[in-house]
């Protein structure tokens, strides 16, 4: 293994899906500013995540209704205030 490439600040980190609520506790060097409690009573690091093996289709086999519509609008309203907005391609 080549030297002075990898990190070496590793920890025990805690990453949590938010939309399903399910956490696992691994080692990691993802920064973070969050800390939770775990079940063994210590803090640790959290990482918040949006999608992970508990709730992503292919690893559940059941589709999730994701608000489309609303991301779209969030996107159409943020575009909508840049020097681009109204421009079309010709």
């Amino acid at each position: 293994m080549k030297k002075d490439i990898h990190p070496s600040d590793y920890r025990l980190v805690v990453f949590k899906d938010l939309s399903c609520d399910e956490a696992f506790l691994t080692r990691s060097c993802a920064p973070t500013q969050d800390k939770i409690t775990w079940e063994d009573g210590n803090e640790y690091p959290l990482v918040k995540l949006e999608i992970s093996n508990k709730s992503h289709p292919f690893f559940t086999g059941k589709m999730k209704f994701v608000d489309t519509a609303g991301r779209i609008d969030k996107f159409n309203k943020k575009f909508s205030k840049s020097k681009f907005a109204g421009k079309e391609k010709s």
